[in-house]
């Protein structure tokens, strides 16, 4: 299916209620016409102010799909703009759950390796309007897709996408986002986890738990 960049979505620090500790968030993404500069931190005027837990290279752009959108407002009732869901970029045509690990997004110029999941907290439950959300998300099992840029450049709306698969074992994102909320891995997915080109982290995460099982062993 031919894919087109949808929606620039770029955030700036706000008040947010019942969100983390802060108080802003920069998951209030708005629209732009506009071209806008993607370089290894992200998109050109974009604020994330939970640092510790979102952006940096391997977070550095999150994408979402219309096709995931369109499910989304079936479920809800209601039609969803782009950039609800704090995402960068949308993607007209795209579906988050069959993408690997590792497979690249060419947007235009810019060329995006795939990275994790989206893991849902309390900002998106907040931004949704609904304390629940975090559950919701979680089942409906459409994560999105974050990125580290390999390619810098500048994107637009309706700049052609397109996917390229990555060659070589990796892992899904479904399995991924599953994964993380799995109270015990076995030793070898943990080690196709840790195998695949996995942001840092989850890397770091999955690695403590690699030692706590082989340690377990001993």
């Amino acid at each position: 299916m031919d894919m087109q960049l949808l929606s620039v979505n770029v955030g700036k620090e706000q008040p947010i209620n019942n969100g983390k500790a802060t108080g802003t968030s920069g998951i209030f993404k708005i629209p732009t016409k506009a071209p806008v500069k993607v370089t290894r931190d992200g998109l050109d005027g974009d604020v994330i102010v939970d640092a510790e837990n979102h952006g940096g290279y391997d977070q550095a752009v999150y994408v979402y799909g219309s096709l995931d959108y369109d499910w989304w407002a079936s479920a809800l009732g209601r039609e969803l703009a782009p950039g609800t869901f704090g995402e960068n970029l949308t993607v007209a045509g795209l579906e988050s759950v069959p993408v690997q690990i590792g497979d690249r997004l060419r947007v235009g110029a810019v060329l995006l390796e795939v990275t994790a999941p989206r893991i849902p907290c309390a900002t998106l439950a907040a931004r949704m309007g609904d304390p629940t959300f975090v559950k919701r998300f979680r089942k409906a099992e459409r994560p999105g897709l974050y990125c580290r840029v390999i390619e810098t450049g500048t994107v637009q709306v309706d700049d052609p996408v397109s996917l390229e698969s990555r060659q070589g074992e990796t892992i899904t994102i479904l399995e991924m986002f599953r994964w993380f909320y799995a109270s015990r891995i076995s030793e070898a997915d943990l080690r196709r986890i840790l195998a695949a080109p996995i942001d840092f982290r989850a890397r770091r995460d999955y690695e403590e738990r690699l030692a706590a099982l082989l340690a377990e062993a001993r």
